[in-house]
This record gives structure tokens, sequence and C-alpha cells, in this order.
């Protein structure tokens, strides 16, 4: 019996460089950094006072959100709703049409409501128990951003959350196409979102060791596979994808952008913040990827990698990416947008896939930017500083990370 096949027909995101895919795409390709010093929030005394944070940020700009909705709706899931409304729209699918337990939701987060666990808590201290807000445990509860999504479209199938870290994302749109494919459900709205520029979230990634320090060059501090990269930035926002089963699709009229060909994960097992150093972990989810697709490694043209700009991390990815693929990873083009927009955890893998997505589109592999010394030992296609024009047709998005988790993707041309 052959399996359900789960196509794209909406993308929708949330970045530091915008709110529009077409529009971050572009700002993506023309180099553009959306990391500058952060604005919300005095940190003068931090050790790191960058990140790529959405300024000036109101759902109700977007959507028809109002004041009460946003007492009670975390700022993750805000960002959640506004990137589902832009895949929807692109979509033009009418969710009062069908059986509403045929519509599902699955979007992932590494943090949650990390805001609101700062707010409350200060609420405690200052003002007593009795003035912690209602809404509290509703607003920073991981699966808020689902089940916000799901009351407000009355989609009642599958509707869940995935809390892989910084794999969450590309976790959450993988487990909504399995949905799809065994039957349980013919649409699902799958991605990520995080908000986690915060007091507590810089603080706490800056002592870790994990942040860049460049304060003084904000735009330039997010250097993946250069040599003298000092860590990523952390950055929020939101991407999310509409899958649907391709009949369904076809059978309403949609346009297809693209397809989910293929899923694989895995687990590294040796330390909660370290990779493995050759990759083992990350090569295993990638090659479980390439056997879900039925695709050779050669018939892949373009990965959007990881690539947070960590010494350790890109260099075991490079070494997977080797392992995987031989002498064919010499003619891949891989890049890491992550130099434009920095890393949005759990959020990343939902707008990196959107960007899979639109390279095939486009027939464009975004550039790495900030690469002006690749590190000797990360020695592959990276795509510096330019976008390049090139036939795509295939593409790979990968995710690793705290906990050792690994995910990737592999997606094919509409």
């Amino acid at each position: 019996m052959s399996r359900r096949r789960v196509v794209v027909t909406g993308l929708g995101v949330v970045t530091a460089l915008g709110c529009e895919i077409d529009g971050v795409w572009d700002a993506v390709c023309a180099g553009q950094s959306g990391v500058g010093l952060i604005q919300r929030f005095d940190c003068r005394d931090f050790k790191v006072r960058f990140g790529g944070e959405i300024r000036n940020f109101h759902a109700g700009d977007q959507i028809a959100f109002d004041a009460k909705d946003e007492r009670r709706i975390d700022r993750f899931s805000q960002f959640a709703l506004v990137a589902a409304d832009k895949a929807i729209q692109q979509a033009a699918i009418d969710f009062t049409q069908g059986d509403p337990y045929r519509y599902g939701v699955l979007v992932g987060s590494g943090i949650g409501g990390l805001n609101e666990i700062e707010t409350q808590h200060s609420m405690l201290f200052d003002r007593g128990p009795d003035r912690i807000s209602p809404f509290m445990i509703p607003k920073l509860i991981i699966n808020a951003a689902s089940g916000n999504i799901s009351v407000r479209w009355g989609l009642r199938g599958p509707t869940t959350a995935v809390c892989t870290a910084c794999a969450s994302g590309t976790n959450a749109i993988g487990d909504a196409s399995r949905i799809i494919q065994l039957g349980v459900a013919d649409v699902m709205i799958a991605g990520g979102s995080e908000a986690g520029v915060t007091p507590m979230g810089i603080a706490g990634f800056a002592r870790t060791g994990a942040l860049s320090k460049r304060n003084d060059a904000p735009h330039q501090a997010s250097r993946p596979f250069e040599r003298d990269r000092d860590g990523f930035v952390l950055s929020e926002g939101a991407g999310i994808l509409i899958l649907e089963e391709r009949e369904f699709a076809l059978k309403r009229g949609a346009t297809i952008l693209g397809e989910v060909l293929g899923y694989g994960q895995s687990a590294d097992a040796i330390h909660l913040t370290v990779p493995d150093p050759k990759g083992a972990g990350a090569a295993y989810a990638m090659n479980a990827a390439l056997r879900d697709s039925g695709l050779r490694s050669d018939e892949i043209d373009y990965i959007n990698a990881h690539g947070t700009g960590t010494p350790l991390g890109d260099i075991a990815e490079t070494n997977a990416i080797r392992a995987v693929f031989g002498r064919h990873a010499d003619a891949l083009a891989v890049s890491s947008t992550k130099s434009q927009l920095g890393h949005l955890m759990g959020a990343s893998g939902g707008v990196e896939s959107a960007f899979c997505i639109t390279a095939m589109l486009r027939q464009i592999a975004p550039p790495t930017i900030n690469l002006d010394e690749p590190d000797p030992q990360c020695d592959l296609d990276y795509v510096p500083h330019r976008p390049r024009h090139m036939r795509i047709r295939r593409t790979m998005k990968n995710s690793f990370a705290f906990g050792g988790h690994n995910a990737c993707l592999v997606f094919g041309e509409a």
C-alpha cells in the first residue's frame, strides 16, 4: 500500500527581517541582517546586548487581535498566530468547509512563554502570590501556540506540540507529515515559534558560553562556518507551513509549493549540550530522511544547514554532511540563513523549512553572510556572501539541538 503524499501549500514567517515570506526571502538573499542591539529591555549590564529582536511587533497590526487577546496570549503564541495566518492566506484554505476533525495543528517551541515566566515571577516577589495573573499558566505552556491556533480557526483534529529545543520546528513538521501519511488528518498547520529574547533568555544562554559577544558589531556576529566565529545569536520569531494530503489539496484546487519527501531523527546520546564531534547522530538523521524519501544522496541539490556559528557545532555538521554525501558533498550548495536572522531556537526549523521551499520556487540558494575566512575544518561550499542561481529540485533541512536531538527533512519540487 502506497503511503499518502504530503504537500506544502502555504508559508508564513515572523522574523526580525519582516513578516512576509517574499520580503524576508529577498532581504536574506540581499545579505541583510536582522540582528541588532536589543531595545525591548535594558541590558546595559549584560555581557551580550544584541539579538534577532522583532521590534515594534503588535499582533493587531497583522491580524484581528484586541487588547484582551494581548493580555491573555504570550508573545511566542502571538508570533505563531501571525505566521499561521500568513500561511493560511497563501494556501487559500477555508477551514469552515469540510470536517474540522480532519484539520490539525502541531507547533513546536523550545522554551514557550519565557517572557510570561519572568513577568509573573517578578509579580510574585514584588506584590505577592495573589497578584499572579490567572492567565499565567495558559500563556506560558509550550502547547499554547498550537492551542491558540486550533481555537482561532476551529480546528478539532490532532493538535499537539513538540519540545526538542532547537529541533522543535523541524520535528513538528516531520511529525505532522506522519499524521497526514497515516490518514489521521488531511491538513496540518505545522512549524515552530519562539520568543526567547528576554532578560533571562539572553543572560542564561550567555552564561553557557554559547552566545557571540560581538556587542560592537551585532550585524556581523552570526558567522556560521567562519574561522573566528564565537557563538550563535539568540533570535525570536515563528515559521509555519500548511501541510496537506496531496489529493485533498488537488481536489480543492490548491497551489502546491513543494512536497515533504522524507523525515529522519536521532539522538547523539553523549552530552546535553556538546554535539558528537564526528556528527554520527546528525549523519544518521540525514540518512534516515534520505531513506524515507527514497532518494539517493546525489539527488539533493541544496542543504539549509543548522549552522549556528558555534565552534563545535559547525564542524560536527560539516563532518556529518561529508559522511552522508561522500564525493557529492563537494557539489552541494550548503548555506546557513542564521547568518542573516540569528538562531530562532525552536522556530528556526519552521522558518528555514519555508526557505527550503522558497529556494526551489525561486531556483536560488540563499547565501551565508559574514563568511570572510572559512574555518579549515569547515570545507564545504557554503554559498558565501551572495545568492546563487542554480537548479534546485530537492532540498534538505537540518536541525540539531541541546539534548542531543537531531532532525532532518527532505523537500521536493511541486
